[in-house]
């Protein structure tokens, strides 16, 4: 059924197909923060392949139910009707030049947050053979979308002219590229006082209260906030301390900086109990990339404690992930998401 509504689109022309081979510039224009941003990106078809080629480098675990049910899509449609976030590294800004957009674009909406998607279309062959130049040597990170890459990898095993996949590219150096903190919020721990909390941690963290609005407080990648009901700390990971945490064997340096590492490895994990095995069960921990949310359900009893992370910075990834590495679990939150339905490819022989 799903088939014949996209065929009956084309038929209709709800949907226009390309005559030519395209790449498409794509801008996302947002606020955060009070701050109005653009992120660039462009879309075209990459060739997936298994994580072990060092081509394309995923930077989370995946789960089995999600990637069922993106197969059964895949098998129904024939189509990629969605778009995997990948990023690469364009330190001189090649690639982006190379892909700016000019004109006026060919397609423009807004989403139902009121974020402006604005699509344009490249077609010029020499342009095109540029770009494919410049990203021939580049590995990618997976932003967003593992399942749905991974559920690809296995598609094309038993579809073999189904190897490209619809991507947009986005530049690690780029202006826009935001990523959120998921910060946490615990609920379900047996016996939880924040002033227990304080004084185990207190073997690794200088333990202060916090006198002002938490929804205003800037977390680092060594300094945590706390809130518990009506009181607010601030957790400080001392240098000295970071030495003696039990981390997981064979991580690196960089991995053990990162701020959600530092929150599972040094408090959730050893003081509270929450194991990777509870992390995946979502039994004990929520998640959410508003941090006034996060300090809202705190005050309100909607959880027992709210920690307040940092975000993971883009040169942390690349650095986590170029290391053979994945991140802990919710270690990024891009912002926006990509919006699907701008362009879609029919797969070759599906």
């Amino acid at each position: 059924a799903a088939r014949h509504v996209l065929d009956a689109w084309l038929t209709q022309r709800v949907w226009a197909a390309d005559d030519r081979p395209a790449i498409y510039p794509y801008q996302q224009t947002y606020t955060i923060g009070g701050k109005t941003i653009t992120r660039s990106s462009f879309i075209a078809l990459g060739e997936v392949s298994e994580y072990a080629r060092g081509v394309v480098l995923p930077h989370e675990r995946t789960h089995s139910g999600p990637k069922k049910d993106r197969m059964q899509l895949l098998e129904a449609t024939g189509a990629d009707t969605g778009l995997l976030f990948m990023l690469v590294s364009d330190p001189d800004r090649a690639i982006l030049a190379a892909t700016a957009p000019t004109g006026e674009p060919i397609a423009e909406a807004r989403d139902l947050k009121s974020e402006l998607h604005r699509l344009w279309r490249i077609t010029d062959d020499a342009a095109i053979a540029t770009i494919r130049r410049l990203m021939a040597p580049k590995p990618v990170i997976i932003a967003d979308g593992h399942h749905r890459y991974e559920t690809a990898v296995a598609f094309a095993k038993n579809h073999p002219g189904a190897t490209d996949k619809m991507m947009a590219f986005c530049t690690l150096e780029a202006p826009g590229l935001t990523i959120l903190a998921n910060h946490r919020l615990v609920h379900g721990v047996p016996g939880f006082s924040l002033d227990k909390l304080a004084t185990a941690a207190r073997a690794w963290f200088d333990v202060a209260p916090f006198g002002g609005d938490p929804t205003t407080m800037t977390p680092t990648s060594r300094t945590i906030g706390v809130v518990a009901g009506g009181k607010a700390m601030v957790f400080r990971l001392r240098d000295d301390a970071a030495r003696t945490i039990a981390w997981p064997a064979r991580t690196s340096r960089a991995w053990r900086e990162l701020s959600v590492s530092v929150l599972h490895e040094a408090l959730l994990k050893p003081l509270l109990g929450i194991t990777d095995d509870t992390l995946d069960a979502r039994t004990h921990v929520d998640y959410t990339a508003d941090q006034a949310a996060a300090v809202r359900a705190a005050r309100e009893g909607r959880c027992q404690v709210a920690f307040l992370i940092a975000p993971t910075t883009g040169a942390e990834l690349s650095a986590v992930v170029n290391a053979g590495e994945l991140m802990p679990q919710k270690s990024t939150h891009f912002y926006p998401k990509m919006l699907d339905g701008l362009v879609w490819h029919r797969l070759d022989g599906v």
